[in-house]
């Protein structure tokens, strides 16, 4: 494969798979580096390059959301202590785990998440009339807010923090580890375990991730691993991506981003048994 080619495969990849990472709120990493590493790289090298795609989808993706209200930012913060934290451990851990165990783990994971989205039906919030649009946001001193559901403000209160806040730092341990984001997580962790909504679990998960792999990143930086040029041309394609699944979700339902979100973690668990 010449230089040229293998370039515009990078970037290729970061933008579908940041597209389809910011459209549910995965990150798209957890499909990059699995797909980076049917080539020449190892997760090792492929590992830095899925956090540098998650940062740029984040960035790309937090504009549009947070205009819409969807981004719960105090949520973000205090589940984001928590998965900085296991960041930090997952990267002093990454040289003790097997690639092939680390890849098989992964695929669980994606397994049970994808299930967690499948089995509930329907929508846990319901829109309430008395509310106007300038409702939409977060209460103050408050973790609930009001978020824009087809014209309609529908209010919401998120709970179980404390057990969701724990596996929050397990999702942190797993981007520092593979390089991931850790968004394949923490969006299910955010709707099926916290109960935010399936709109405000994803654009939150996208804020975020891009914070946790910032930590996960500048610790890879250091100890050497982060190629500049390939680096490069995955931001060219995540910048992409990012815009056009942030516009995307602005037009599907709840119900509609959780099983879609749920396919697509099906298929991340298919390509990491491929790989393994």
């Amino acid at each position: 494969m010449s230089d040229t080619i293998r370039d515009v495969l990078i970037i290729a990849l970061a933008l579908l798979t940041s597209t389809v990472g910011s459209l549910g709120g995965l990150g798209g990493a957890i499909l990059l580096v699995p797909l980076l590493t049917f080539g020449d790289m190892t997760i090792t090298q492929a590992a830095p390059l899925g956090l540098v795609s998650v940062i740029a989808g984040s960035v790309a993706a937090g504009r549009n959301q947070s205009q819409d209200g969807a981004v719960n930012h105090r949520f973000a913060v205090v589940t984001e202590l928590g998965a900085t934290s296991g960041a930090v451990v997952g990267v002093l851990l990454s040289g003790a785990v097997s690639e092939q165990m680390l890849t098989w783990f992964l695929a669980c994971l994606a397994v049970l998440a994808a299930a967690g989205g499948a089995i509930r039906k329907g929508v846990r919030w319901k829109p309430d009339a008395s509310l106007g649009a300038d409702s939409v946001g977060e209460h103050h001193g408050s973790l609930s807010g009001v978020y824009r559901l087809n014209e309609q403000q529908v209010p919401y209160e998120p709970s179980r923090m404390t057990l969701g806040v724990c596996l929050m730092t397990v999702a942190g341990v797993v981007t520092g580890l593979a390089g991931v984001g850790g968004g394949f997580l923490k969006t299910p962790l955010s709707s099926e375990v916290m109960r935010l909504p399936a709109k405000v679990a994803a654009a939150t998960s996208t804020f975020t991730i891009g914070l946790t792999a910032s930590t996960a990143l500048l610790l890879m930086a250091l100890d050497g691993r982060v190629v500049a040029s390939d680096a490069a041309l995955v931001v060219l394609g995540s910048l992409v991506g990012g815009t056009v699944g942030s516009q995307l979700q602005r037009h599907l339902s709840p119900p509609v981003v959780r099983r879609t979100t749920s396919v697509v973690l099906v298929v991340i668990a298919v390509v990491m048994v491929a790989r393994a």
